[in-house]
């Protein structure tokens, strides 16, 4: 619920406190903007918050809550420099709870862009406040609900050096979207609602379930394959226990639906939203050995601690923050995650069909392993093999993956990629990111072979997928390809991370059995390879072992 306590005014900083939070004070991007509006928005109590996106953000964001609002007076002061409503002086420093102490960023979006306020404190009238691109400032009368609404126009329009360093719309979105994402998910609590270009993108219920909110970003499914918990544990060692305490709380997607990045592990520290990757690698070490290779969790975790041992004045866009005994909050994570996942039903099934009848066809050229012969495979993992004087020890999945890129490459390259219709056409509740994706690389998604269209909110309609390694891509196939697609920078980078994900799937996995000849012709193929001696991913295929090395340890003359 909203704070009925009269609201704090804004009021000017003193010198030295403005020399201790003005780091923060640059817009470099709209989710930059974005990130600092939600901040007022919480401070201010809100329940309900509402993000509205049009093009990249540059265009037109509009962030509209139900908190406190301000008066005239305090509206007026909110667009000066270093006025806060949330600092008196840097003694309170330590204390602070609210997530834009660093000094209010009004100023900073009103000098980067064209800003119009609308407040009201409860009181009649309420303040429309305009700043233009020029800086003059207008004030007048305007009716609304208690709450403030901030729009800001025209972004970096006298920056095109700004301009140019930003991505596309959809890369740009796709930013604004995982970020509201991450507030939402980390604040069940507070009402979310997301909307690009009039459509709407998610809204959470603000029921303070977790569960609630992970339907409402990823989809049902997701929701229902997850158990929430809650941790608690003090300092040892500490005289005030109730000073030293120290919960977990959150939400934790089962090990069988996972990410092929970090990403949508979302931290948060005394209920501020940041990127703790100390604390990310606490959940997986929670989650342990219930993780496939190279798979990454869907979870939130909550942290709350003694104001005094959190500092988020340690980095510009107040992403991260440091934390006092490090050791002991990653501890009390990964014990609550593994707490919870040891008690939840994590039962699943399936399987993966190899093709490796038509991956492993010969193709023309010469083969840089032709003289090696294939002696027996080791641990269903490694195949060893004799070439000259030399052993050759062969990662089968490392090989059959660089197999399977190189065909990829090929296709995509040359005639296509083998595609195949489903049907019926299968929907896909995606996360705001993932759906910015679909937009933004439509073309590159059709040349690797999947055909997907928007069909409402985050849902898209995948209509046709690639089927080029014996088998056709699935769901989980599409996801990866499109976290690859978010994380390159440059298209063709992009492409090519996506090439080497979507290589994994169909690829022989460590402890599948092949027959000798299928050994045999997953070496011969790997030998014409353009390049045979390492994984898409950079990871070696082939170790040698010299006939000397092996007397020299036997001991022999």
């Amino acid at each position: 619920m909203s704070d009925t306590t009269d609201p704090p005014t804004v009021e000017r900083l003193d010198e030295a406190t403005v020399d201790r939070i003005a780091a923060g004070e640059v817009i470099t991007r709209p989710a930059r903007v974005v990130g600092e509006l939600l901040d007022n928005a919480l401070d201010a109590a809100a329940d309900s918050i509402r993000v509205e996106i049009d093009g990249d953000g540059t265009e037109r964001i509009r962030v509209a809550d139900d908190g406190h609002g301000m008066s005239r007076g305090d509206a007026a002061r909110a667009i000066e420099r270093h006025a806060t409503s949330k600092l008196r002086d840097a003694a309170e420093l330590p204390a602070t709870t609210s997530l834009g102490f660093r000094g209010e960023a009004l100023p900073s979006i009103a000098d980067a862009g064209r800003l119009e306020l609308v407040a009201s404190d409860g009181t009649e009238p309420g303040t429309r406040l305009s700043v233009d691109s020029e800086g003059d400032i207008q004030i007048s009368d305007a009716g609304r609900a208690c709450g403030t609404t901030v729009v800001v126009r025209d972004l970096f329009a006298d920056r095109p050096a700004r301009l140019e360093a930003l991505g596309g719309a959809g890369a740009e979105f796709a930013r604004i979207s995982s970020l509201v994402a991450r507030y939402a998910l980390t604040r069940p609590g507070v009402s979310f609602s997301l909307a690009h270009d009039g459509r709407e993108v998610f809204e959470t219920p603000g029921s303070g379930a977790y569960a609630d909110t992970l339907a409402a970003v990823y989809d049902r499914h997701v929701a229902a394959r997850s158990t929430t918990f809650t941790h608690e544990t003090t300092l040892s060692g500490d005289e005030s226990a109730e000073q030293a305490a120290i919960r977990v709380e959150g939400v934790l997607v089962y090990p069988s639906t996972t990410r092929s990045d970090r990403s949508h592990i979302r931290t948060a520290i005394n209920d501020r939203p940041v990127v703790d990757e100390g604390v990310r690698r606490a959940v997986e070490r929670g989650y342990g050995t219930l993780l496939p290779d190279g798979r990454h969790p869907v979870a939130v975790v909550s942290v709350s601690l003694p104001p005094a041992s959190v500092d988020a004045n340690v980095h510009p866009a107040k992403a991260e923050v440091a934390v006092s005994a490090r050791e002991a909050v990653e501890a009390a994570v990964e014990t609550g995650v593994n707490d919870a996942l040891t008690t939840a039903d994590l039962r699943r099934s399936g399987g993966v069909a190899m093709g490796l009848e038509e991956s492993l066809e010969p193709k023309d050229g010469e083969s840089a392993l032709a003289a090696a012969t294939v002696l027996g495979q080791f641990r269903n993992t490694y195949l060893l093999c004799a070439e000259g004087d030399d052993l050759l020890v062969i990662d089968q999945h490392a090989a059959h993956e660089r197999v399977n890129y190189e065909r990829l490459q090929a296709a995509v390259s040359g005639a296509g990629i083998d595609q195949v219709a489903l049907s019926p056409p299968e929907t896909l509740s995606l996360s705001p990111a993932e759906a910015a994706v679909v937009e933004e690389y439509a073309e590159e998604l059709a040349a690797m072979g999947f055909d997907a269209q928007p069909f409402g909110g985050t849902t898209v309609k995948l209509s046709a997928v690639p089927a080029p390694l014996g088998r056709p891509a699935d769901s989980g196939a599409f996801r990866e390809t499109l976290a690859a697609l978010a994380r390159g920078d440059d298209p063709e980078d992009a492409r090519e991370a996506a090439l080497a994900d979507l290589a994994c799937h169909p690829s022989l996995k460590a402890g599948d059995a092949l027959e000798s000849e299928e050994a045999q012709a997953l070496v011969d193929r790997l030998g014409q390879c353009e390049q045979p001696f390492a994984c898409p991913h950079g990871r070696p295929t082939v170790l040698s072992v010299s006939e000397e090395t092996l007397a020299a340890g036997f001991e022999r003359k």
